[in-house]
């Protein structure tokens, strides 16, 4: 039944794609949430949250908050909708399911999501389930971190790293390719707890942003040539005798290969690559060889690259030729997942395809997919996502959400830019209405929601969803017919997974959290999951898969049709596009703007302030420019997925980045984009 009350503090959890997943506390007043706050009790989230998520009340009664389904009565890219009721809108939905499915087959018919809300159930749940048994084209969900977790998983065996409330003991700090203050403030707090007892943190990134002006030291390097960097670091640490022998003897193999492979590597030759001076390369080197413990936060960004799997795979292998792994404090992470596993087999139910061949649909290339037509995507299904705005080849991706012939239908709180092309609308639940299971990919600790208000309006879960959709398909009761807290014991049966033992919905329900494998875990260096059971240097895997077995540096491959290489990171006030609808986040943002050195701007004679056009033969966008030294020659940066706003003047940036896949994992190339800048006409 959960903790509805009409007056209070209650606990909740943040359930947006951030590693944090905060334990939150939130005060009811008359039977409305007034204030949010982070728990004070929870053991990472310590009462501090961001400002993003205390104004989630603004969102859950957002005056255009989507509360009845809907209806498109107008043409396509436009909002115009008529009211109906969820029996009509299921009896529309099933029917056109069931015609095209025997027209052209289930696999005519693509769910499109991501994690909009990272509930377990919600979230990759019940959806899981039901597009299986209808026997619908796969999604491959790899638009965020598929390249990274791949070659980290070549290095370490699977998403692994240490336990974060362990960096309090740590006395060097690489935060690599991630703003932290901006997307993992809690990793900033313990960090800061390891500064007041001597920890220095040095910033790697392409872009001065906060996280730089928080760090004891930055390195600036040239887009896309991280590892190029970490290969140089290897060079100085094997050079000068740092490497731990004794620790690379037991727990890795590949090190006599990698030495060799380093040896090419020297700071010159580094330092034409990547733009840092051979003699940072050099004291950067020294620095981390000769520091224990020493930690590498490797973030988001660097892996949306061309080579960005390989370049989080080379920076993986750093730890280890230093002994990091065997220390307490020591080594790296990624993400955590690793420690969290739950009975996805059990949730999902693959087993329930008819056709477990049925093609797969790689969610960066939706434009390419619903523009082919030798096998047409006739249906679409979107739900936690918008990728009218998030997707890559932004105009690719919307001609195709124009066709007459594609049947869309959105499931969300608010009318995105995707609901211009939808078909059927259909409001969703706020976590705040929802019983679900969360867990970290950062932290190691699961978390138990209870819905805290009732559903708004007419709005369902993504669980209710599909569901009543299952049902009203005829889908066996064994699958369909269960509640949350059936599936939430499913999840955490987990047999193969000894970190979750005494996990149970049960103890949940009376700890709100729960950390897997307790407060005991065994050595990063016993759990290696690698065929070798060792990290590997060299990978005899990457061979057999067609890559280069040791860590290597690659150029990039966007022709150099275009002078700059463009940057699309996040803000500091939304996560991807959820929040860009708020007007006091937008306040706070201001407006998109685009970060180009001094230099080039001289070069073209624009000056700061000025409204630029960015272009490709993708498409062109207008920001304004902001210029300074922010970002290295040749590269530009502009921050956050900002909603379209003719009024505003605000425009979706993935109008410009491609749809190509990086090196490994079928990850997302959002950042090795070319693009050139005009300045306007004056009239």
């Amino acid at each position: 039944m959960g903790t509805i009350v009409r007056n209070g503090t209650v606990r909740s959890v943040c359930p947006f794609d951030c590693p944090d997943t905060c334990g939150l506390s939130v005060t009811i007043e008359e039977e409305k949430i007034t204030k949010i706050n982070g728990d004070a009790a929870h053991p990472v989230t310590r009462g501090a949250i961001c400002n993003k998520v205390r104004q989630l009340g603004d969102r859950v009664y957002h005056p255009e908050r989507l509360l009845y389904p809907m209806r498109r009565k107008g043409p396509k890219g436009n909002l115009d909708f008529e009211r109906i009721t969820w029996e009509e809108a299921y009896d529309e939905i099933a029917k056109r399911m069931t015609a095209i499915i025997t027209k052209d087959g289930p696999q005519a018919i693509l769910p499109y999501s991501f994690y909009g809300n990272m509930g377990v159930l919600n979230a990759e749940g019940m959806d899981r389930r039901f597009f299986h048994r209808l026997g619908a084209s796969r999604l491959d969900r790899t638009i965020c971190n598929a390249a990274g977790s791949t070659g980290y998983a070549y290095t370490m065996g699977g998403s692994i790293g240490i336990d974060p409330e362990e960096t309090v003991h740590t006395k060097l700090f690489l935060i690599w390719g991630c703003n932290l203050v901006s997307t993992n403030m809690h990793q900033t707090m313990l960090a800061n707890e390891a500064r007041k007892n001597g920890a220095t943190i040095i910033h790697i990134d392409v872009h001065r942003n906060r996280t730089t002006a928080w760090a004891d030291q930055f390195i600036h390097l040239r887009p896309g040539t991280d590892a190029a960097l970490a290969l140089g670091m290897m060079h100085v640490i094997i050079r000068d005798g740092l490497a731990d022998q004794a620790f690379l003897e037991q727990h890795a193999i590949g090190y006599q290969e990698l030495a060799a492979q380093a040896l090419s590597y020297t700071p010159e030759y580094v330092a034409g690559i990547t733009g840092v001076p051979a003699e940072q390369i050099e004291e950067l080197s020294r620095l981390y060889g000769k520091t224990s413990p020493s930690f590498i936060r490797i973030g988001n960004g660097l892996q949306h690259h061309d080579n960005g799997g390989m370049a989080i795979r080379t920076i993986a292998c750093l730890p280890a030729l230093t002994g990091q792994w065997g220390v307490r404090g020591g080594g790296a992470l990624k993400g955590n997942s690793w420690y969290s596993r739950l009975n996805v087999d059990q949730i999902e139910r693959p087993d329930l395809m008819p056709d477990p061949s049925v093609r797969t649909i790689n969610m960066n290339q939706l434009g390419d997919a619903l523009l082919d037509s030798s096998s047409p995507v006739n249906m679409l299904f979107v739900y936690n996502s918008n990728p009218a705005v998030v997707a890559p080849d932004q105009n690719r991706v919307r001609k195709g959400l124009m066709r007459e012939d594609l049947f869309t239908i959105t499931h969300d709180l608010f009318l995105t830019d995707t609901c211009k092309y939808a078909d059927i609308v259909l409001p969703a639940t706020s976590h705040f209405e929802n019983l679900d299971l969360y867990t970290s990919y950062w932290h190691l600790y699961l978390q138990l929601h209870e819905p805290i208000m009732e559903p708004m309006g007419e709005c369902k879960s993504n669980f209710t969803l599909f569901k009543e959709l299952g049902l009203r398909l005829g889908f066996e009761h064994e699958a369909f017919a269960v509640t949350e807290e059936q599936m939430i014991r499913e999840a955490l049966d987990s047999k193969h997974n000894s970190f979750l033992s005494g996990m149970t919905y049960e103890a949940l329900k009376s700890q709100s959290w729960m950390k897997a494998g307790g407060n005991s875990l065994p050595a990063v260096t016993s759990l290696i999951p690698t065929p070798s059971g060792r990290i590997e240097l060299y990978s005899e895997q990457m061979l057999l898969d067609g890559y280069s077995p040791l860590p290597t540096h690659s150029s990039l491959i966007e022709p150099e049709t275009y002078p700059f290489l463009l940057m699309t990171g996040p803000n500091h006030s939304f996560i991807n596009s959820t929040f860009a609808n708020q007007e006091r986040l937008q306040k706070l943002e201001k407006e998109p703007l685009l970060h180009m050195h001094s230099k080039d701007a001289a070069a073209l004679g624009i000056q700061d302030g000025e409204r630029v056009k960015v272009r490709n033969d993708r498409g062109e966008v207008e920001l304004r420019l902001r210029v300074g030294s922010d970002v290295l020659p040749g590269v530009l940066v502009t921050q956050g997925l900002w909603w379209d706003n003719q009024r505003k003047g605000h425009q979706a940036v993935n109008a410009l980045t491609p749809q190509r896949l990086a090196d490994m994992g079928g990850g997302a190339t959002f950042f090795s984009n070319r693009v050139e800048v005009v300045k306007l006409k004056t009239t």
